[in-house]
């Protein structure tokens, strides 16, 4: 059988898309506030380098994440992030300067293994630490110098350390929900694998057992009925004649198929693994016509289940012919498609078109004969739903 080709390149997973989601919406805001920090609370050159490397070491922690590889820069983000808290609160004056530690930490906590729990009130108690170590050292505070310095950094670090918590979760479930979803289209695909074994079986199998017979009867009739024998070969000849060629027109998807049984079939695999099917079946076909239609269908559903992450599919049966549109297609070349190639040579000796476009993130199919109905196939979106 001939290996379904890909129709559309796999698109970026939902937990990369969210990812990056978050680093175009996120890291414009704190790039803004990392640099209204270092410009209000530097007073000199080296204030800027301090309260700047802190700011770096959030940024490249918050990128990183993003891209989903903040591990390999973790200890360096917090080994220069860690300094600047202290050295801007009990040197600088800088209530602002625990903004880098903050960052890398709530970022890198929640990705941690084991201990994540212990890690998030190691960090608050860091930040706290620093707080009461410039209250006391100070030869004077107000009740500004203790929001500023001690209650404001940790209430902060606290609240955005217990975010990212259920963020990472959500992150968890939706990763989970991405290898299911791989599960089922695989699972899918084996279930058409097995259904391709059947129909081989049927073919072959029911061959098998009837040359069997026939050539035990003509080794009986070798020396009682010698015209019987030839012609009791002549017909396994014959049928084995017949089988080669039906077993060539399963392996090229060129066997007779009943289009409604198709179209279920493609409906109850596309539903098991989670994608809304909006059919509108407008007219019957002529069953030639349905033959090699039920055989662009199976190619375009196999397609769609094993390379495309879609959430929707539409099939629309009109009088000339069938359209299915998928969406989750990326905005990328289309590939070379040689199964439906084949079949687009099927289709055209028959008088018939076999279109392919990807566009919009949508990858259309549509086989139509314009001498059953002069007009073009519907839009498939107009379907029943």
């Amino acid at each position: 059988m001939r290996s379904a080709q890909t129709v559309a390149e796999h698109p970026e997973p939902a937990r990369g898309r969210l990812h990056r989601l978050n680093l175009v919406t996120l890291l414009p805001l704190l790039t803004a506030t990392g640099v209204l920090i270092v410009a209000m609370d530097s007073r000199t050159w080296w204030h800027a380098v301090v309260l700047g490397l802190g700011v770096a070491a959030a940024l490249v922690a918050f990128v990183r994440w993003a891209a989903g590889d903040i591990s390999r820069v973790a200890l360096p983000c917090l080994a220069v992030a860690a300094p600047v808290w202290p050295l801007g609160a009990l040197l600088m004056e800088s209530g602002t300067a625990f903004f880098g530690i903050t960052v890398v930490g709530t970022h890198v906590i929640p990705q941690l293994r084991r201990r994540r729990v212990a890690a998030a009130v190691g960090l608050s108690g860091f930040v706290a630490a620093v707080g009461v170590a410039k209250l006391l050292t100070a030869a004077g505070y107000e009740s500004g110098d203790l929001i500023r310095y001690l209650i404001v950094p940790v209430g902060v670090t606290a609240a955005a350390t217990g975010l990212m918590f259920p963020n990472k979760r959500f992150y968890d479930v939706v990763a989970d929900l991405e290898e299911s979803r791989e599960r089922e289209a695989e699972l899918a695909v084996v279930r058409e694998r097995v259904r391709f074994a059947s129909d081989l079986h049927d073919i072959q199998g029911h061959t098998l057992h009837v040359v069997k017979l026939k050539i035990a009867l003509a080794q009986k009739l070798l020396r009682s009925d010698i015209g019987r024998a030839e012609e009791e070969l002549r017909e396994v000849h014959a049928l084995v004649a017949d089988t080669i060629t039906q077993t060539k027109e399963l392996a090229y998807a060129q066997r007779r198929l009943n289009l409604s049984a198709e179209l279920e079939n493609a409906k109850n695999l596309f539903e098991a693994v989670g994608i809304r099917v909006h059919v509108d079946r407008r007219a019957g076909l002529d069953s030639h016509a349905g033959e090699l239609l039920g055989q662009v269908l199976r190619e375009t559903t196999t397609n769609i289940l094993r390379h495309a992450q879609a959430q929707q599919v539409w099939i629309t049966l009109s009088e000339s012919g069938i359209t299915v549109i998928n969406d989750g297609a990326p905005d990328t070349p289309l590939p070379e498609l040689h199964g439906l190639a084949t079949l687009r040579e099927r289709v055209a000796d028959n008088g018939g078109e076999l279109t392919v476009e990807q566009k919009d993130e949508r990858f259309l199919t549509a086989a139509t004969f314009p001498d059953l109905r002069p007009d073009a196939a519907p839009d498939p979106r107009k379907a029943d739903r």
